[in-house]
């Protein structure tokens, strides 16, 4: 395989890409997350190994600048910090997998064969529907660039219905997504809560993207 490892330590970038290269494999180094950003933009790897501390833009910021940009392959996060809140910083940004340092190489080659084992697959880290976008990450909604804030469940609603744009969803799917399973599935507050997210998301806006399917469900499409 072709990885792309990017490290600002020298010693530690040259020892990975050693490491990779007695393996079989083909390995490029970058120093910060601009020059990241190009060379995976005009290679098709199938992996990359992204240090989060980068000079200027860091790997977290270098990871969602990749995927905003369509690059898909594999993200192996590298940290000195073992703290939750940065493992779950990276992996929300686009990572697939998360390494601390020190480690072992023998572990980052294996991490790197399980992840291009599963294949570079879109996985966008913000949905956008027409002019609508919803970041998971930020708790986010916005509309051609307006933030619009929602509840907790207006946001739970939305993003399942984000997830499978142009389908018509029942109504029981869209509460199985947005409450536990002890709700009671026969009440009409899927109903209530698709009017309020059209007072939010479509009306201010002239559009109507929030759809009702008569006797299916629901479903949203691009601004219309």
């Amino acid at each position: 395989m072709r990885v792309l490892v990017v490290e600002d330590e020298v010693r530690m970038a040259d020892v990975i890409r050693r490491s990779l290269t007695r393996e079989g494999h083909a390995a490029d180094v970058a120093s910060d997350g601009e020059s990241a950003l190009w060379m995976a933009a005009a290679v098709d790897y199938d992996a990359v190994v992204l240090d989060v501390m980068l000079p200027g833009r860091s790997g977290f910021e270098a990871c969602r600048s990749l995927r905003e940009r369509g690059v898909w392959s594999p993200v192996l996060m590298l940290t000195a910090r073992d703290a939750v809140e940065d493992r779950v910083a990276g992996l929300d940004c686009g990572a697939d997998d998360y390494l601390v340092k020190p480690f072992a190489l023998a572990e980052l080659h294996a991490r790197l064969r399980s992840l291009t084992r599963r294949g570079a697959r879109a996985r966008p880290t913000v949905m956008t529907v027409g002019g609508l976008s919803l970041d998971p990450a930020r708790r986010e909604v916005r509309r051609d660039g307006i933030e619009i804030h929602l509840t907790a469940k207006e946001f739970a609603v939305l993003q399942a219905l984000m997830r499978r744009p142009d389908e018509v969803l029942t109504r029981l799917e869209l509460i199985e997504q947005a409450w536990d399973i002890a709700y009671e599935s026969r009440s009409n507050v899927i109903d209530v809560y698709v009017r309020r997210l059209r007072a939010k998301i479509d009306a201010p806006f002239g559009v109507d993207s929030l759809q009702t399917v008569r006797g299916a469900g629901y479903r949203l499409v691009a601004d219309r």
